[in-house]
């Protein structure tokens, strides 16, 4: 094998948050398997753990954040700040690079925008690596012809001069008004979120192509409308990524995995495992309403409850009097699981999720079904999808609210038509393993990919 030094050279360029970062380092992994030597550039904030990648050669960049800033649980006031902290530190990291390596090629983030400036003048190809679904990547490029006409001034008040929640985005079937990832909740400054979405597509409009984490079984028809309306660059579907590489040595928080040997307790199919993510942040009330939900459903269930994930709150000190008592017999809490160990275990029946792709795909790879709680953003669009289109989940449609829980717990793990939710999961798991063996759609997109790649590298 050729010295490292010597080989065909990709920059790749994750975002610092644990939904980005971890999709990110399985494309190196597999784009290493393919012969390329490997150069990650990261942020200083969320640094990932560089003994667990020897293979790799890492080049942190300062962000410039304050202590306070990259505590901040406010993702969008974050991309904004280090998008203008890192381009400097990027644009000399990448001259010093090319001048060591053949480097012809940088794989980024969609949300690093400022690189395809940097790129352009260094003369060197940028391809956008997009973290999210096709389907939901759609509706971003959306915003500005939604907005034009009315669907972000939504209201629940009588006004006809207004669109109602409820209401279709006719542009985007099955999409209802409430499902248009709007970004308020995620925020304290939403015009943050909608600034840093416009800069980013206007730089991956620019780019030499864009790389999807999705299959074509899940989204070949929206992908075909977002090259059709928006993006006319090459464009390739080549995941999930997880099965190919596990995200395990991305996460992080570290796993509890004393929870594998209680589920091997549990009976098949019999326990709902619930875990909202990484960024969610939940109020006490909602805690409540999760906790007498589970309680009164009667259901067995893993419950991964993230320190954070209940603001003001260190763990579970805010649980309502009693849970822990009622539900110590069939209910199990902890902090953060090993999830793809999880939603591959026989005994896992379902999966309460926010919505997150990286969630959502995984649970879909594995066969289980969904109930879905969307707070923000993208997890709106892929809630929908899961439950109108792939037809694999519910989305709880009024929040957090016991008695719906309640019933659509039971109606996910015990009655018929969870069955039949479970059948088509079934059926996806077997198309997505199709895809990504010899011949497959994500196998011959990986190929495409490298041969994209490749005559870069040469020039």
């Amino acid at each position: 094998m050729a010295d490292e030094d010597e080989r065909e050279t990709l920059i790749l360029f994750p975002l610092p948050f644990q939904g980005h970062m971890s999709p990110m380092i399985q494309l190196a992994r597999i784009l290493h398997s393919r012969g390329f030597a490997i150069s990650i550039f990261h942020a200083t904030l969320n640094s990932p753990r560089h003994s667990n990648y020897p293979q790799f050669t890492f080049r942190p960049l300062s962000d410039g954040l304050s202590p306070e800033e990259s505590a901040a649980a406010d993702p969008a006031q974050i991309i904004r700040l280090v998008n203008a902290s890192c381009a400097e530190p990027f644009r000399r990291g990448l001259a010093a690079e090319m001048a060591r390596k053949r480097v012809k090629c940088i794989i980024t983030d969609a949300n690093w925008y400022f690189t395809q400036a940097v790129a352009e003048a260094a003369e060197v190809r940028r391809v956008v690596m997009r973290t999210s679904s096709v389907c939901s990547f759609l509706a971003f490029a959306a915003l500005s012809d939604l907005a034009a006409k009315g669907y972000l001034t939504h209201t629940n008040s009588n006004s006809n001069s207004r669109r109602m929640r409820d209401d279709p985005v006719e542009e985007l079937p099955p999409l209802k008004v409430k499902d248009i990832p709007f970004m308020d909740q995620l925020c304290n400054n939403p015009q943050d979120a909608y600034q840093n979405i416009a800069k980013m597509m206007a730089a991956t409009k620019k780019a030499s192509a864009i790389i999807f984490n999705t299959s074509g079984d899940l989204e070949d028809p929206d992908l075909a409308k977002l090259r059709r309306l928006y993006f006319p660059v090459p464009t390739f579907v080549i995941g999930p990524f997880h099965k190919c590489f596990s995200a395990a040595s991305t996460s992080f928080h570290a796993h509890d995995e004393a929870s594998v040997p209680w589920l091997d307790g549990q009976a098949p199919e019999s326990v709902l495992y619930v875990s909202f993510g990484s960024v969610v942040e939940m109020d006490v009330r909602e805690l409540e309403e999760v906790a007498r939900g589970l309680a009164c459903s009667g259901q067995p269930f893993l419950w991964a409850i993230r320190p954070g994930l209940v603001r003001g709150c260190d763990w579970v000190e805010m649980l309502p009097e009693g849970f822990l008592e009622e539900t110590s017999d069939r209910g199990r809490i902890i902090e953060w699981a090993p999830q793809q160990e999880v939603l591959r275990h026989p005994s896992i029946g379902g999966f309460w999720t926010h919505c997150g792709w990286n969630s959502t795909l995984e649970s879909i790879c594995e066969g289980v079904p969904m109930i879905c709680s969307p707070f923000f953003g993208d997890q709106l669009v892929n809630s929908r999808y899961v439950s109108h289109v792939w037809r694999v989940g519910i989305r709880l449609e009024t929040g957090f609210e016991r008695g719906e829980i309640t019933t659509e717990i039971r109606r996910l793990m015990v009655e018929e038509e969870g069955k039949e939710m479970r059948q088509r999961s079934s059926c996806l798991k077997k198309k997505i393993e199709s895809s990504l063996s010899d011949g497959g759609s994500s196998y011959k997109g990986l190929n495409s990919l490298v041969d994209f790649i490749s005559p870069m590298l040469d020039t």
